[in-house]
This record gives C-alpha cells, sequence and structure tokens, in this order.
C-alpha cells in the first residue's frame, strides 16, 4: 500500500510539471483528427462488395460496439488524470506489470501505424506533385514533416491543439461538400435494397471497417494536459465517436448514392463519387483531402504518441531523462524528440512492416484491459481528476464491451498471434530488467 502511494505521488509530481491546457473541443478534435484517417477514403467500397446498399448497417453495428467500448474509456479516464491514457488506466487498475505490458503493445502498435501512414503520406504527396517521387525526395519530406511536427509540439500542447483543430477540418471540409452536394445529386435507386443481408455478412464487414473507427486510444494518451478530466474526457469521447459515427454512414450513403453498383469495384470510391457529383476537378479535391487527411493522422499522433514514452521514463521504465519537461514550453521535449527519430527510421526503411502485423491485435488487447482496468477502477471508487463519469448501465457495459472485442480477436491470423504475444513478451522481459530502475524513479520522484 505504501508503495502504491508512493508511485500515486510519483506519477502526479511528474505530470504537475505539464500544462492541462486540453479542452473538451480540443480533445475532441484529436480523437476526429486520429481516428477520421485514410480508410475512410477507400473503405466504402469493400464494405459495398459485401453488403451492397445494404452497407450502413455494418456502420452502425461498429458504431454500436465502439460506443459500448468508448464508455469505458469515457469512465476510466474521469478517474485517471494521469498521461499514458490507456496505459495509465490498466496500471492505476492492476498495477505496473500489466499496465506496462499494455502500455508496450499499445505504443508498438500505434508507433507502427504512424510510420506506415507516414509513408504513405510521402507517396500520396509524390502522386500529387511527380517531382517529389524519387526516394531522396520522398525522405526529405518524411524528415521535413515529422521535423516541423516535433518542433510545433515541443513549442506547446495548445499550439499542437489548435494546428489539430485545424487539420480536422481541413480533412473533413472536402468531405462535408460531397455529402451536402452529393445528398442532392444521388440516385435514390441506388440506395434500394434488393434482399436483406445475412446477419454473418453484416458481421463480416463489420470485422473489416471496426478498425476505422479505432482512435480515442492514441487521442487519450495526453491526459496529463486536459484540463479538467473528469468531465472533459467523457465529453470529448462521446462527441467525437457520435460525430465520426455520423460522418461515416453519410459518406457511404452518398458514394452509394453517386455510384450504385460501381461502387462495389471503385478503388478510390470517394473521389470517383466526388467525380460524378463535381466532374474531374471534384475528384482531384477529393484526393487532395486524402492527403490532407493523412496528414491530419500524423499531426495528432505526433502530440499524442510521445506522452507514452514520457509515461513510461515517469514510472521508472525508460531513464528518466525521457520523462524532462521543457524549462521553458513544459512539454516533454525529449519524448518528442525520441519518438520523432524513432519514426523516422521506420518510415524511411520500411522496416515497420514487420511491426504493422501486431497494430490490430495489440490495440484490441489493450482494449480488453480497459474495459477490465474500468470494473476495477469503480470497485475502488478512484478519484484523481474530480467527480467520475458513471457508464450508464455499469454493471453490463464493460462485459458486453467484452463479448464485442472477444469477437474481434477471434479473427486475427496466427501470425498476426504470434507477433503480438512476442511483443508481450519482450516487454516482459524489459520490465524485469528494468526493475531498479523504476525502485529509484519512485523512490526520488522530483529527479530529472
Amino acid at each position: 500500500m505504501r508503495d502504491k502511494k508512493r508511485r500515486d505521488e510519483h506519477e502526479l509530481a511528474r505530470d504537475a510539471s505539464l500544462i492541462r491546457a486540453l479542452g473538451t473541443w480540443g480533445l475532441a478534435a484529436g480523437i476526429v483528427n486520429i481516428t477520421v484517417g485514410a480508410g475512410i477514403f477507400r473503405l466504402p467500397s469493400s464494405v459495398a462488395a459485401t453488403l451492397g446498399a445494404a452497407a450502413p448497417l455494418a456502420y452502425l453495428l461498429c458504431a454500436i460496439a465502439m460506443g459500448l467500448i468508448v464508455l469505458c474509456f469515457a469512465e476510466a479516464g474521469s478517474r485517471v488524470a494521469s498521461t499514458g491514457g490507456p496505459y495509465a488506466y490498466v496500471e492505476v487498475a492492476f498495477g505496473p506489470f500489466v499496465g506496462f505490458i499494455s502500455g508496450v503493445l499499445l505504443w508498438a502498435g500505434i508507433t507502427a501505424a504512424f510510420a506506415a501512414v507516414t509513408s504513405f503520406l510521402a507517396d500520396s504527396l509524390a502522386a500529387l506533385l511527380p517531382w517529389l517521387s524519387s526516394p531522396f525526395a520522398k525522405g526529405t519530406v518524411m524528415l521535413v514533416i515529422l521535423a516541423a511536427l516535433a518542433v510545433l509540439n515541443v513549442r506547446g500542447v495548445r499550439d499542437a491543439s489548435r494546428f489539430n483543430a485545424i487539420a480536422t477540418v481541413a480533412k473533413l471540409l472536402p468531405l462535408a461538400l460531397l455529402i451536402t452536394v452529393g445528398a442532392f445529386a444521388m440516385r435514390r435507386a441506388n440506395l434500394s435494397w434488393e434482399y436483406a443481408p445475412s446477419a454473418g455478412a453484416v458481421g463480416r464487414a463489420s470485422m473489416v471497417l471496426i478498425f476505422a473507427f479505432l482512435g480515442v486510444e492514441a487521442a487519450l494518451v495526453p491526459s496529463g494536459e486536459v484540463k479538467d478530466p473528469a468531465r472533459t474526457v467523457p465529453h470529448a469521447v462521446l462527441i467525437a465517436i457520435g460525430f465520426v459515427a455520423l460522418l461515416y454512414v453519410a459518406v457511404q450513403v452518398v458514394s452509394q448514392g453517386l455510384l450504385g453498383a460501381d461502387l462495389a469495384a471503385a478503388k478510390t470510391p470517394v473521389a470517383d463519387a466526388a467525380g460524378v457529383a463535381f466532374g474531374g476537378w471534384g475528384r482531384t479535391l477529393i484526393l487532395v483531402g486524402s492527403t490532407v487527411s493523412m496528414f491530419g493522422y500524423v499531426s495528432g499522433v505526433t502530440l499524442a504518441l510521445p506522452r507514452m514514452l514520457f509515461a513510461f521514463a515517469r514510472d521508472g521504465f525508460l531513464p528518466r531523462g525521457v520523462a524532462s519537461v521543457h524549462p521553458r514550453f513544459r512539454t516533454p521535449h525529449r519524448a518528442i524528440a525520441i519518438q520523432t527519430v524513432l519514426v523516422a527510421i521506420l518510415a524511411a526503411t520500411g522496416s515497420f512492416e514487420r511491426l504493422a502485423i501486431i497494430a490490430n491485435g495489440s490495440v484490441l488487447l489493450v482494449y480488453v484491459a480497459c474495459c477490465l482496468a474500468t470494473v476495477e477502477l469503480r470497485r475502488r471508487d478512484v478519484r484523481t481528476g474530480g467527480i467520475p463519469f458513471r457508464v450508464p448501465g455499469a454493471g453490463v457495459v464493460p462485459w458486453l464491451a467484452l463479448v464485442v472485442i472477444v469477437a474481434f480477436l477471434t479473427k486475427l491470423q496466427l501470425d498476426e498471434w504470434i507477433a503480438v504475444l512476442s511483443v508481450a513478451a519482450l516487454a516482459a522481459v524489459f520490465y524485469f530488467a528494468a526493475r531498479s530502475r523504476r525502485t529509484a524513479a519512485v523512490a526520488d520522484p522530483a529527479g530529472d
């Protein structure tokens, strides 16, 4: 009990040096920014190939599933105000070992996705600007983007949050224009169902689509910089996921209404739909929008992910210098620099491809841990950020969310399980190797 108290005091001492500048709308924008990535620009054809005009059913099923999961995030986030997001929730609920394993799985999965999207962003820019297509030019573009975003984030969470809000609006504008104009240009006959799809078909489509809803776990990592977390986190989470669900359904319906049966075979479905609604310039607008969307994702993750390295170092799993806070800007500048270098190397060398296999499984396993953590945090009535949010149907929702997650986990392939469990095993080895450093960090929380 004494060690637990010292750990809590240690976390509060480290996080107190950060500035709580993220409000409800800033955090909601961050969640939307990370969640709405490149997937929405290509997934409509995949879902239409399985369900046809009944595709919105899969989105609704995913929205319900994610609704159950994010309700757990909302309560856990309102009870634990420390930097680290899901890692912090699990650590407080079940102790440092389980928390660290969950944190490493989450960090590895997001890092792999971060590197992949950065590389895809460079490819997308090269497609729009052919003079950037050489390997040297693409590498330079990636380095410039990552370095610029790192500097922006070092200079302060407020500026980074405002920039992410702007990026979120910029990526949503082309989609909003397509939805608004396309609603009047589409053919209603393209939306009619010839037959009701089977439950199995809806389930299979949802298995693919669910990953377009992931992102809240990354956006909640900067919990130590959120104002009034007990109020802000649940409001932001529910606003963001509700908005994303409505956006996705609207894009699917409009794309179906404009392209009809051709949607299932479209390689760039949203861009093709815009071409029908506006002509050639509309298709180009959406292609630019997908590039902006990827840039927004990279920007959002640059804000969130380094905070996990900060949290690991704060808790003694990495050298304490990684948890240093800039004396002027009050940001975890060393963690930002280290994360940027790692992602730049992975994106430039292509070695992220092996890591990318673990992303889906690792995030889902962290979701399991977070749902269980919600139950434990409520049982112990943990309160570190004010009066906590309580999930409606508190006795049932976490268990329903677990059923949904387990259903998704059963779809993982053997190589994905091997990769995920390998990362967990390496994290366990690292945990025990870092015990002496952790003991020193907890014993001297004021150290730098």
